[in-house]
């Protein structure tokens, strides 16, 4: 056993060999900056008072406060967080602070053997509520990018591709998802990831359709997958519909929800209609660079609303931990842009579309577009006004058994 090196966000740290790397690459940082930040992600599992700090850090608790909160500083500002966002450390008033981003564990030879081999090995252990346990691995793309990915429940596979942000280990034990892993395994073997960019991944600047294809690629590649039916949730979907196009021998059958063909600017009719969208744009793209609280909360409702504002505050903090304010912006505006509607009438295998009637974020009209381009597709409306299903909405039901007729159709035993 080597010593534990630790993943979170894109950054790598090695106390064990004084090194602090962001997406591979050392970061320079002064001994006492780095001996703070080991400090707090050793023992991230607790609020660190600043006497113990003082102490254990500095050796002396007869050090000055203002240095300690000196060197906080410098030690966010190295990671990218700031004593506003509190993204990495939290400050807990009258306490202390705490390193509270996601992180995975690894041994130093088993950190090494992840950057070196293109198949993946397991790093982290992610446990839920409910006491199940998932495996959190990474793969190494074809142009190196290292990309999270984990296999939920046995059986058939079914791969989802990545969507409008994720993080593995915080969307396991989530109530917010929990139904979505409960219904996409009922005897089947989800295989899900984090896009580069945000989680676990790598968060790199690549952000686009050709990247994330390689993603894709990555990971079915080291789960051992020759062929297989794939779902594209919202964002996800016309990057299902771009693989699907681009690698027919590899998806078996395609599962679109939410999904559309064209963003929000690519799909405008006119110069009103682009004007519209590109305002919208840029009115979301000052939201997240800001870090704005309501104007997330509004967009938070765009993805539930026909839920409570509750979900839209789980949601917005659940953002804010998945991805910095910058990689956000990128992936909103490369997203706005996106247009796969040449590459769906290519699309060959057998493909369900399923749309919310009333979704706000997508309209239903880029469901029925998908329908008439991709032409082995059968389309099936829910009632309902959710962009992201939830468990208490009769959809959420309707949608399950639509997904398990379809695929039962190929898997054998089943149906």
């Amino acid at each position: 056993m080597g010593s534990e090196t630790y993943h979170f966000g894109q950054f790598d740290l090695d106390p064990s060999r004084g090194q602090l790397c962001c997406n591979r690459r050392p970061i320079r940082i002064k001994p006492q900056i780095f001996a703070l930040l080991c400090y707090l992600v050793e023992h991230r599992d607790r609020v660190v008072s600043p006497r113990e700090l003082l102490e254990t850090v500095w050796g002396s608790e007869f050090v000055t406060r203002a240095a300690l909160t000196t060197a906080l500083r410098a030690v966010r500002l190295t990671i990218g967080d700031t004593g506003r966002e509190q993204r990495f450390i939290r400050t807990v008033q009258g306490r202390g602070y705490q390193f509270i981003a996601a992180t995975t564990v690894a041994t130093a030879e088993s950190s090494s053997a992840a950057g070196a081999a293109t198949r993946a090995v397991p790093v982290a252990a992610v446990e839920t509520t409910t006491g199940a346990r998932d495996t959190i691995r990474f793969c190494r793309t074809a142009d190196g990018a290292r990309v999270a990915w984990a296999v939920t429940g046995a059986g058939p596979p079914l791969v989802r591709t990545a969507n409008w942000l994720s993080q593995m280990d915080l969307e396991r034990t989530m109530p917010m998802f929990t139904h979505w892993f409960e219904g996409l395994t009922r005897g089947r073997r989800l295989i899900r990831y984090d896009e580069r960019g945000y989680g676990l991944s790598d968060w790199t600047t690549g952000f686009t359709l050709e990247e994330w294809i390689e993603d894709l690629d990555a990971v079915a590649d080291a789960a051992g997958l020759d062929r297989f039916p794939l779902l594209g949730v919202s964002q996800g979907g016309p990057l299902a519909v771009a693989y699907a196009a681009r690698r027919p021998e590899r998806v078996s059958r395609l599962v679109l929800n939410a999904a559309y063909a064209r963003g929000r600017i690519a799909r405008a009719r006119d110069a009103a209609e682009h004007d519209e969208a590109d305002l919208d744009l840029k009115l979301t793209l000052a939201g997240w660079h800001a870090q704005d609280h309501s104007y997330q909360r509004f967009f938070g409702s765009q993805f539930f609303a026909g839920s409570p504002p509750q979900r839209w505050d789980e949601f917005t903090s659940y953002q804010k931990r998945s991805v910095s304010s910058a990689n956000g912006a990128r992936f909103l505006e490369e997203q706005s842009r996106l247009d796969v509607s040449d590459l769906a009438h290519r699309v060959s295998c057998p493909t369900l579309i399923v749309h919310s009637r009333d979704d706000p974020r997508v309209p239903v009209s880029q469901a029925a577009e998908l329908a008439q381009l991709i032409a082995d597709s059968r389309l099936v409306l829910l009632d309902g006004r959710n962009h992201l299903l939830t468990a208490d909405e009769p959809a959420w039901p309707r949608f399950l058994d639509e997904l398990d007729a379809f695929l039962a159709e190929e898997e054998p035993g089943r149906g």
